[in-house]
């Protein structure tokens, strides 16, 4: 088990001057504490006066995402290895903050997220909604699940802030750096803290909603078409693996370099199966793109469901899915298959395709998917038969 070196506790703020010296004053049992003011003005960090709690002013308001930078260039300054998060409207309980120390010092290179319990009092429903939307596009652009990618309470190792390159600073920061944690090698731990919500009256909120939302919408695009394009991204932590090409025309070499990789049999099997299954429906125009939406969202071989989705291009497979709708339709195949069958009658065979396909696609994706999950267990068997012949 490896020993978090130090860490230090940070607490961004903007106009919460009404809750932080409570909070501080908590946090500070947990470790050496870092307050970050944000352009506050109501007095902001005036209120820490007498705690000996190290303040550093932003001039203007430049967002929260800026205040964490800040806190990690200050961290790295003083020799510290992680930075601990914590919201100032006492949403947070700083007596959390050793259960983030427990998983840094098991998994030091993680970002460690606190999930909050809704079960409670006074929770926004706005909350809850973000919470779920967010949680799917992370999953979608890294394949990665974590139970609350919105909430601000955090560990973070301090060399990932300042190694990796944002391109946001407000609350938009938060949504950024977990995707490219995960894109640079990084593991996403979450532990359960609990969460205190005033009543609405109550609750002082900086979360702009046309604004923030916008720019979490702009990101969120950004992250996902950047997720679906082939260029490596950069890495913090390297696996030792080296991704191999893979090629439909090359199968059984294209499965060898990925057995040689990280993947299984199984993987292979379902990255397959959901290309076949996709390809098969009548997705024109997105086939390419729901593929790769999928593959992200169910962890899969994003190159490997692609490839075999082209094994359901026109004519066969359209053709296979005309001939089984018209027979659901009408109980019999179709005795003519020709090009004006296919082209000419197309439109009056569109209903037909779009049933056969939905029946067929389970069908052939089951078919390939076990297919390619039997090729793969014989050529691993056959490269562990060659590395025991070559070791004796």
């Amino acid at each position: 088990m490896t020993e978090v070196a130090r860490h230090l506790i940070v607490i961004p703020v903007y106009n919460h001057a009404a809750t932080l010296r409570s909070v501080a004053e908590r946090a500070m049992a947990f470790g050496p504490l870092l307050v970050v003011d944000d352009g506050s003005s109501d007095g902001g960090a005036d209120v820490l006066e007498g705690l000996g709690v190290e303040v550093i002013r932003h001039p203007v308001n430049q967002g929260k995402g800026a205040a964490i930078l800040t806190a990690a260039a200050r961290a790295e300054e003083l020799g510290f290895t992680h930075i601990v998060t914590l919201d100032a409207d006492a949403q947070h309980d700083p007596a959390d903050i050793p259960k983030f120390l427990q998983v840094l010092a098991e998994e030091p290179m993680s970002i460690v997220v606190g999930a909050r319990d809704f079960n409670t009092a006074n929770v926004p429903g706005s909350s809850r909604f973000g919470r779920e939307f967010s949680n799917f596009w992370l999953r979608v652009q890294t394949g990665q699940r974590l139970s609350d990618t919105q909430s601000g309470f955090r560990a973070y190792p301090v060399n990932v802030l300042r190694r990796l390159k944002f391109s946001e600073t407000h609350y938009s920061f938060e949504v950024e750096v977990l995707v490219r944690a995960v894109w640079a090698g990084l593991s996403l731990r979450d532990v359960a803290i609990s969460v205190h919500y005033p009543p609405a009256e109550e609750r002082v909120s900086h979360f702009r909603g046309f604004v923030d939302n916008l720019r979490l919408s702009l990101l969120n695009t950004r992250l996902t078409v950047r997720s679906m394009l082939p260029w490596p991204h950069d890495k913090l932590l390297q696996s030792g693996k080296t991704e191999k090409a893979v090629s439909l025309r090359h199968p059984v070499r294209s499965f060898r370099n990925l057995l040689e990789g990280s993947a299984t049999p199984m993987d292979i099997a379902l990255s397959v199966a959901l290309g076949i299954f996709l390809g098969t429906l009548p997705l024109l125009g997105v086939h390419s793109v729901s593929i790769l939406l999928a593959a992200g969202y169910l962890r899969l071989n994003r190159l490997v469901a692609l490839a075999a989705s082209q094994l359901c291009m026109p004519p066969l497979v359209p053709a296979l899915a005309v001939e089984a709708g018209h027979f659901l339709r009408h109980g019999q195949f179709l005795t003519e298959l020709s090009m004006q069958t296919l082209g000419t009658q197309f439109l009056d065979r569109a209903w037909e395709w779009v049933i056969g396909s939905v029946a067929l696609a389970p069908l052939l994706a089951l078919a390939m998917g076990f297919t390619a999950w039997s090729a793969a267990v014989s050529i691993r068997l056959q490269m562990k038969a060659v590395r025991r012949y070559v070791g004796k």
